[in-house]
């Protein structure tokens, strides 16, 4: 990651008033904490983190780094999908094609529910459990901040 890049996450991180965020990509892992309450400049923590798994060859296409497993409640209403990360929330894969879910549709567990535009990165967010999408909380093509609901799952 360049500088350049981590200074405009840091800025977008400081303009949409989340508190401190957490990005992992590779082995490079970036922490980002602001102070709401006074006018302080974010603070960035940049850290290499040890490789965990076994080097493995590279594929043929390049291929974006696995997104980060959205965060999940279970409440009255169902499972809430939640954003773990701050981006662009967007229903389809591209605007010519077709929503990747609708209310009503039933989903497996790995499921892509949705993608988010973090950085150029699509970060694709998928089921954490079986069931029926009974809820969308989020409009396409809008800015989610982390933790934010994205949809309800009905397990049942």
């Amino acid at each position: 990651m360049e500088l350049k890049e981590i200074q405009n996450l840091i800025k977008f991180v400081a303009k949409s008033g989340a508190r401190e965020v957490s990005l992992e990509m590779g082995d490079i892992k970036i922490n980002i904490k602001t102070d709401k309450g006074e006018a302080v400049a974010p603070v960035a923590a940049i850290q290499q983190v040890a490789p965990v798994a076994e080097p493995v060859a590279a594929p043929a296409t390049p291929v974006a780094p696995a997104p980060p497993t959205a965060a999940a409640d279970i409440s009255a209403d169902g499972y809430t999908v939640k954003s773990p990360i701050i981006g662009t929330f967007y229903r389809k894969p591209s605007p010519d094609k077709p929503n990747f879910v609708e209310v009503g549709d039933r989903v497996a567990e790995g499921d892509t529910l949705c993608v988010i535009e973090a950085m150029k990165l699509f970060n694709e967010i998928e089921a954490e459990t079986s069931g029926t999408i009974v809820k969308i909380l989020v409009d396409d093509s809008t800015p989610v901040e982390f933790d934010q609901p994205l949809f309800v799952i009905d397990p049942a």
